[in-house]
């Protein structure tokens, strides 16, 4: 395992954990970062990474990023 922060992009992962306080692991959850879905870095722009999940693209900064495990 390791954090979504250092996936290489454009290559798809599967999110094994999501870790963080109760609050973080609920807003991680309502966005879609759930065990078992499929993710993808599209791309990264300054502190932020740009991750596509449920055919959706979401901005993450790279703290909320360590926090998904793949």
């Amino acid at each position: 395992m390791m954090p979504l922060s250092l996936a290489n992009t454009n290559e798809e992962y599967t999110i094994k954990k999501v870790g963080g306080k109760t609050e973080v692991k609920q807003h991680l959850k309502d966005l879609g970062f759930v065990e078992g879905t499929n993710v993808r870095v599209v791309s990264e722009l300054g502190g932020s990474i740009i991750i596509e999940v449920k055919n959706v693209r979401i901005a993450l900064n790279r703290d909320m990023a360590a926090k998904i495990m793949i």
